[in-house]
């Protein structure tokens, strides 16, 4: 096939292949990081909760989905839901539920840590001014809690956006998949995946910076 095509590098390319995956993968990172922090922080409050059965029914879900690769859920659920409901709900339906049931074993250790990272002395504050415990959660607790987790949340979700590459799986049509398109049309595989990665770096690398940059400012507020 001889060197590297270099024309393959343009932005038709871009425009035409990679653009709709890219809204794709940005829309489920999205969803995924809302629905995850949102399924995360009510798994969190089960296991830190005194009824033995909520918080063993959130460690069992949470080491549970931790323990099996992002891929195999993927595959189970986008293979399994079928034959449980009676129809296809789609792979980019099916990806958008897959990311947020799994990706919420991960957000609920980092609430976790960010609840219990809050002084005892201001949850007895607000009981002592009568707060009932979803007042105290809802107006002292979480928001510091996400504060003080807010790089590490971020950082969760950069990585989350890389996973969604994985979707390819199951045929969803993914930044990944923009790439390999355009790859297998123009019969340049290799300069494909080179330019999936270059944009793959830019964007990740691009948001670490901005991570740093918060992780750096909410330092000083500290």
């Amino acid at each position: 096939m001889g060197g590297l095509d270099l024309s393959f590098f343009s932005f038709d390319i871009i425009s035409k292949f990679v653009l709709k995956g890219l809204y794709f993968s940005t829309e489920l990172t999205i969803g995924s990081t809302i629905g995850g922090i949102v399924l995360g922080t009510l798994l969190a409050l089960m296991r830190l909760s005194s009824s033995k059965t909520l918080s063993w029914i959130a460690v069992v879900y949470v080491n549970g989905m931790r323990s099996i690769p992002l891929v195999m859920v993927i595959l189970w659920f986008f293979l399994l839901m079928p034959t449980l409901i009676g129809h296809s709900i789609g792979a980019e339906t099916s990806a958008f539920i897959t990311f947020i049931a799994f990706e919420a074993a991960f957000f609920s250790e980092i609430m976790r840590a960010g609840i219990q990272s809050i002084s005892k002395g201001q949850v007895m504050a607000a009981q002592a001014l009568g707060m009932t415990y979803a007042q105290n959660m809802k107006l002292v607790v979480l928001p510091q809690a996400f504060r003080n987790m807010l790089p590490v949340l971020l950082t969760q979700t950069i990585v989350l956006f890389q996973d969604t590459s994985l979707v390819y799986a199951i045929g969803a049509y993914d930044l990944l998949k923009g790439f390999v398109t355009a790859g297998k049309i123009y019969g340049r595989p290799e300069e494909a995946y080179l330019l999936a990665t270059i944009v793959y770096f830019v964007i990740c690398f691009s948001l670490s910076t901005w991570v740093k940059r918060i992780q750096a400012r909410i330092s000083i507020i500290r």
